[in-house]
């Protein structure tokens, strides 16, 4: 663009110098009209001076001759058609105007005085697509024409400048040639290279530059690759570049790029790298979103409605004021919470004067929409382990106007034992964070095989807990809604599908319009069909935190495989006391030892030996058994057994 923006301005600039060439020449045509009639005095004079000689006359020839020349070459080049006496200084001053004419650029000048500017450029335009030829053959064409004509030191310079472009120009495409042959052909470093980076400090530039090139090769892996080296080798330095580059341990990075496809894995990776958007929810109980939306304007606040599928939602992209410590959030008009905070309010659907539990409670942001969608009726349980984390739900409860929940601090596991009969059960379970890795980065290397396992079990206890907490004969409910903030299928389907086996339960659709489906088949697991309709969240696509959302309809209160343990049990109960009755007659007035207590004959004889031991010598009999043990009761049992006689003998 730059080339062509020149070679319009030369031309420009030419068809004004040529302009100012014919009115010169118009000058010298009077001046030569001048000259002729000085011509014909001079004949005149040479008619009368035949008679002197003939020296006169070829004299006079000879300076006919030499004006002839002059007018010719005044022809050619009219800037040189000037006397000797004033060529010098005559040819000074055009010379001058030329250059104070081309050092003024189009940019100085006004539009009006280049009437014809669009007319040119149109003319230009199709003369170029006429000819159909490049710039460069535009301007070897526009040197041919300057071959006859003198060059100003500008246009000079400017030759120049298009012949150094024109050669950087070859270079650089050269350069980029070799560049892309390279780049097809990426090699993988060898064990120095990477000895060497292991040492040094990792050169981040270089990197990623390495994992572009990886990711193209990866993407058309049979075309690219190198040596037929096998695709686990680009994988693994591919893992450990994105290592380096985004601070993650090598055992996350692995679970990530099982999780997503090679192209999503850089996106992911990007987006846990920026912080989420602020958004607040309004509480309907004290004001409405248009209200809240309008205050918050007057006071310098840019904000937006979260999405389509939020009425209560608002983002925040600036403020001009603490967005946590206005008036109208003091008054509780509004909180503070993520946008996926909403999803499993909005699946569990509480509805007014139902009895619903938050298992996981703390904060308080899911507890107070809970109460804000069922308008403070009914009752809402609120439990959370921790004590410290109780006491935040209790703010928040105070401030938004929650009048109709019951807190309490139990462990989640033996809830069932506490209080059940909930028509909806929300539990948001404990989990690894590894959705919310853009508010805290830690969980980049503090996460391992060990944490994801030891969740995965608490999760698997909680959620059992909290299906045996609702009540499948409830008129409105039986629901159970299951959520966490991590993407590990370990954590959500993994733990659903557990679910599933354990009680009777089924999955349900969310309600949620949006989100992608779950896992139904994941490396070597293979998972319950219907968990298709739970949903995945995801930072790269949703723009909100990982999360995971699964709803669960609770049919029957009884809990597989217990059933037939219980009727076996009633069926035992039902059956002794036959037996007893039948077998009592028969037995010895003796009372019946249970099967536990029950001794085998060589003991009872050792027993009984000892026993008579005893009595010969004398002495009075313990109640012993033969390891020597206390037996309780025996002694009462012997006494009964004596008869009336035997006292007296051993008292003697």
């Amino acid at each position: 663009m730059t080339e062509n923006r020149k070679t319009k301005m030369l031309k420009k600039m030419r068809r004004k110098n040529q302009k100012m060439k014919e009115d010169m020449e118009e000058a010298m045509s009077s001046e030569d009209d001048g000259e002729q009639e000085d011509k014909d005095v001079e004949e005149d004079e040479e008619e009368e001076s035949e008679d002197e000689g003939g020296d006169v006359v070829e004299e006079v020839d000879e300076d006919d001759e030499e004006d002839e020349d002059d007018s010719e070459e005044n022809e050619e080049d009219p800037t040189t058609g000037f006397t000797d006496e004033n060529q010098s200084w005559l040819h000074l001053a055009g010379q001058k105007k030329k250059l104070d004419l081309d050092d003024s650029s189009d940019d100085d000048l006004p539009a009006d005085e280049f009437p014809d500017d669009e007319e040119s450029e149109e003319q230009e335009d199709e003369d170029d697509d006429s000819d159909g030829s490049s710039d460069s053959s535009d301007d070897d064409a526009g040197e041919e024409q300057e071959e006859g004509e003198t060059l100003l030191p500008i246009e000079k310079a400017a030759k120049k400048l298009k012949k150094k472009q024109k050669i950087e120009g070859e270079l650089a495409e050269e350069e980029l040639r070799t560049n892309i042959a390279e780049a097809e052909t990426f090699v993988l470093p060898s064990g120095q290279e990477i000895e060497r980076e292991s040492v040094q400090s990792p050169d981040l530039t270089m990197i990623h530059m390495r994992i572009k090139e990886n990711m193209t090769v990866l993407a058309d892996f049979n075309n690219k690759r190198k040596d037929e080296r096998p695709r686990k080798e680009y994988v693994d330095l591919l893992r450990k570049d994105l290592c380096l580059y985004y601070s993650y341990n090598d055992y996350l990075m692995e679970k990530i790029m099982q999780l997503f496809p090679l192209a999503e894995v850089i996106e992911f990776l990007e987006a846990c790298e920026v912080d989420r958007p602020v958004t607040i929810r309004t509480n309907t109980l004290k004001t409405r979103r248009r209200d809240l939306a309008q205050a918050l304007i007057n006071r310098g606040v840019n904000l937006d409605p979260v999405g389509k599928w939020s009425k209560v939602g608002l983002v925040v992209y600036d403020s001009a004021v603490p967005i946590g410590a206005t008036p109208e959030y003091l008054a509780g008009h509004y909180i503070l919470q993520g946008a996926a905070s909403f999803l499993p309010v909005m699946a569990l659907a509480p509805q007014e004067k139902e009895k619903v539990l938050d298992m996981c409670a703390a904060p308080g942001g899911k507890t107070t929409y809970i109460a804000q969608l069922m308008k403070n009726t009914g009752m809402l349980f609120v439990n959370d382990v921790n004590k410290d984390r109780v006491k935040a739900v209790v703010g928040n409860i105070h401030r938004l106007g929650v009048t109709n929940t019951a807190l309490c601090c139990h462990d989640g596991r033996h809830f069932p034992k506490v209080i059940g009969g909930f028509d909806r059960v929300l539990l948001d379970a404990p989990c690894t964070g590894t959705g919310v890795i853009s508010k805290d980065p830690s969980i980049k290397t503090n996460k391992d095989d060990a944490d994801i396992k030891r969740h995965a079990h608490l999760q698997k206890e909680l959620i059992l807990a909290a299906i045996d907490s609702c009540d499948a004969k409830s008129a409105t409910g039986g629901y159970v809604v299951y959520c966490t903030c991590s993407i590990m299928v370990e954590e959500n389907e993994w733990v659903v599908d557990y679910a599933l086996k354990k009680r009777n339960v089924k999955l349900v659709p969310t309600g949620l319009d949006f989100g992608k489906e779950g896992f139904t088949k994941f490396r070597e697991l293979r998972l319950h069909p219907t968990l298709k309709l739970t949903r995945r969240f995801y930072p790269h696509t949703h723009n909100m935190e990982g999360f995971f959302v699964a709803k669960l309809k609770k049919f029957s209160n009884s809990i597989p495989g217990q059933e037939p343990k219980a009727q076996a049990e009633s069926g035992e109960t039902s059956t002794t006391p036959a037996e007893t009755s039948t077998a009592t007659p028969e037995s010895s007035p003796l009372p019946q030892e249970s099967p536990t207590q029950s001794t085998s004959p060589p003991t009872k004889r050792k027993k009984k030996a000892f026993f008579w031991k005893n009595k010969k010598s004398g002495k009075t009999p313990k109640a012993k058994t033969f390891k020597g043990r206390q037996k309780p009761g025996s002694g009462k049992r012997r006494k009964s057994k004596q008869r009336p006689g035997s006292a007296k003998k051993q008292k003697k």
